[in-house]
């Protein structure tokens, strides 16, 4: 999603990506409304069966585009998928995920249909993207995800609590966003982030900045701390430019943290949890 529409560097990007190891991409048919998806597939066409390409839906355009429903009907949802397929230009989906959800939902015939793309080659797997503790548990008990995307950094321990661990325990595997909280851990200024005050955020930033010291830049050891959780199967990194790329890149060829360094950043700050939807 941080790849912006008339970005005229998008190919080198993936290309640079790819040739350094990265084979996975993340994209939804709501960003930018379709646009990303096009960039996407249009720059990995020509590489389809080196890479995993994931996408998402159930958020459904306003027609006048000022916003969008949630939507994860099993009609919906069908057709949105073709239409994923069309702009990716590809013939099968790797990765197909639900882009929210609440515990209201229907789930089962939201499960319906995942089942049902898959049977029909469509998607080779399918994942939720949710955060919500309550709703994560439903999806294991009643249907076969692979994956759960989820928020999840040294900002945000909130997984921690039962989410990694129960997912763990199925073989099922989490995809964190937000690795370095908007940038907090990667050199932006502090500033309040969930239930943390900015002097919180400095401190912990500083925990990082000084693991950094030692040969890594910032944004390395936030994404390397979240990459060393055993649940954690990728982090989803938002790239745009090429510095980010080779940030990325680092963090996946440095050394691993060890114990006493992974135990250093947990205790600068305390834990936080979920108050909703649990």
């Amino acid at each position: 999603m941080s790849l912006k529409p008339g970005q005229q560097d998008i190919q080198q990007l993936i290309d640079k990506a790819i040739s350094e190891g990265i084979n996975y991409f993340d994209t939804a048919d709501l960003y930018d409304k379709g646009l990303n998806e096009i960039n996407v597939g249009k720059a990995l066409k020509s590489k389809r069966k080196q890479v995993i390409i994931a996408t998402k839906g159930g958020n459904e355009w306003k027609p006048d585009g000022s916003g969008w429903n949630w939507n994860p009907t099993k009609t919906y949802l069908l057709r949105t998928v073709e239409q994923s397929l069309q702009r990716l230009q590809t013939d099968h989906i790797d990765l197909y995920q639900l882009h929210g959800g609440t515990i209201d939902d229907n789930m089962d015939e939201t499960i319906e249909a995942f089942e049902l793309m898959q049977q029909q080659g469509k998607i080779r797997y399918y994942g939720i993207s949710s955060i919500r503790p309550n709703m994560i548990r439903e999806y294991v008990q009643r249907s076969n995800i692979v994956s759960v995307m989820m928020q999840y950094s040294l900002l945000d321990r909130r997984p921690e609590e039962s989410c990694l661990s129960l997912l763990q325990q199925h073989n099922i595997g989490v995809l964190a966003r937000g690795s370095v909280a908007g940038g907090l851990l990667a050199g932006k200024t502090a500033k309040p982030y969930l239930n943390y005050t900015e002097e919180q955020v400095a401190a912990v930033a500083k925990a990082v900045k000084q693991l950094a010291l030692e040969g890594s830049d910032s944004a390395d050891i936030a994404i390397r701390f979240v990459l060393q959780n055993p649940a954690v199967i990728s982090t989803i990194v938002g790239i745009r430019t090429r510095e980010q790329l080779t940030d990325a890149i680092e963090a996946i060829n440095k050394r691993q943290l060890n114990e006493d360094e992974i135990k250093q950043l947990r205790v600068c700050i305390p834990v936080n949890y979920y108050e909703q939807h649990r």
